[in-house]
């Protein structure tokens, strides 16, 4: 699901003073980081560079993977032309056609799959950045 083109993600960030923000983007898988680019003025974009954290949603409701990410790094299409490459490629959209695109790499720390209430144990696939076993015991919320 997350290396699928074309794919959108509600990304959830805060201000310093806690106030929440959510908005949709687009959404490339880069080996191990998901990344989204955004406008550097936007409200993402200083939260994320402000605080290092984003929770992301993909997926339609009664199937979606949540993930808990910190910010890994930063920087435009001139400082890493070949990321630039493959969110255009995967996103389905250039923001190299734009003016001031910054693009978010996300490392992700935790990571759910939600669907019903049935589903609950074992939902968390991975934890502290680390891919769980099926047998270990993922009953967090």
């Amino acid at each position: 699901m997350l290396a699928t083109p074309a794919i959108d993600v509600w990304v959830a960030t805060a201000s310093a003073a806690g106030a929440p923000h959510l908005v949709p983007v687009s959404l490339a898988w880069v080996g191990e980081r998901a990344v989204i680019a955004v406008q550097a003025r936007s409200v993402t974009a200083r939260n994320l560079l402000t605080s290092g954290t984003a929770r992301l949603g993909v997926g339609p409701t009664r199937d979606v993977v949540m993930i808990d990410a910190e910010l890994d790094r930063s920087g435009t299409a001139t400082d890493d032309p070949a990321l630039a490459a493959a969110y255009a490629a995967q996103a389905d959209w250039d923001p190299r056609d734009g003016d001031d695109y910054l693009y978010l790499v996300l490392r992700p720390v935790r990571m759910q799959a939600w669907r019903e209430a049935n589903e609950i144990e074992g939902r968390t696939l991975m934890r502290g950045g680390r891919w769980l076993d099926p047998t270990e015991e993922t009953m967090d919320a």
